[in-house]
């Protein structure tokens, strides 16, 4: 093949430019948070008083159909689909931020719109980790607890936390749990807000949030650390914590995403070398 005639190879798209971050950056970030969660309060606590009762409703019907045993993997995953609830509040703080004027059916129907694009990938990959640790969590019970029986929560609750079977049971799942979230929180931290910011594809999105973490593993373990324990904090009161802390992580996420990933319009006016 000549020269003339050779087709050029297109030239490979370079992922968001990323910026390091520190501790100062997650603190700077969760006074931002709290700061767009204090401008609109009532719209804020709207997103987490529906996730608080999307949990409720939740365990009410595995109670109510005798799922007994899926209680626990509700309440432990439950958080796992935060990331994608918290749409709304990313476009919130991000008009917050450009001093944008919006009302109820401003920040509504930019949610609506994100089936039609990338988000919708990405709240696919959220659910299939979901459901596979409701897989796992089934998969160690039936090995680990096969001669136990229990009929209520109160005696599958004994059963998991008085029995050594029951211990087993827990550490298995704790560690497979804790695998499940770090992979899913390494691929939707970043992508996420990303994702609603800009008209970019969800595995370019997914790639800028592994390289966050991968290039800064200290400041986002210690946002990780955060998000767990607050958000285990807020469940313990029946789910009602989330209509507080829920907003403020959403809010917050959204700022650590800015500050992790520079603007396009900056990262196009960086010399080339």
């Amino acid at each position: 093949m000549t020269a003339e005639t050779a087709t050029p190879t297109p030239p490979r798209k370079a992922l968001p430019e990323t910026v390091p971050l520190t501790a100062d950056d997650i603190r700077a970030a969760l006074r931002d948070g709290v700061a767009d969660f204090r401008a609109r309060p009532v719209m804020s606590a709207f997103f987490g008083a529906f996730y608080a009762v999307f949990g409720i409703a939740l365990v009410w019907v595995l109670l109510s159909l005798g799922k007994v045993w899926m209680v626990i993997p509700a309440i432990i995953g439950f958080p796992l689909v935060a990331p994608f609830a918290a749409a709304g509040l990313y476009e919130m703080s991000r008009r917050l931020k450009a001093h944008e004027s919006f009302g109820w059916s401003d920040i509504l129907t930019v949610m609506a719109r994100q089936r039609q694009r990338e988000m919708g990938w990405m709240a696919f990959v959220t659910l299939f980790i979901f459901w596979v640790w409701f897989y796992q969590f089934r998969t160690v019970l039936v090995i680990v607890l096969q001669d136990a029986s229990f009929s209520d929560l109160d005696g599958f609750l004994a059963t998991v936390f008085f029995t050594p079977e029951g211990w087993l049971f827990l550490a298995i799942g704790t560690c497979v749990g804790a695998l499940l979230s770090a992979a899913l929180f390494t691929v939707t931290v970043i992508a996420m807000p990303m994702l609603l910011d800009r008209e970019i594809d969800f595995i370019t999105a997914m790639l800028t949030s592994i390289r966050v973490v991968r290039e800064n593993p200290v400041v986002m373990l210690g946002w990780a650390g955060i998000i767990t324990v607050t958000m285990v904090l807020s469940l313990i009161p029946a789910f009602l914590g989330l209509i507080v802390t829920l907003p403020i992580l959403g809010h917050t996420t959204w700022h650590l995403y800015q500050r992790a990933v520079r603007p396009v319009e900056q990262a196009s006016a960086q010399p080339t070398p």
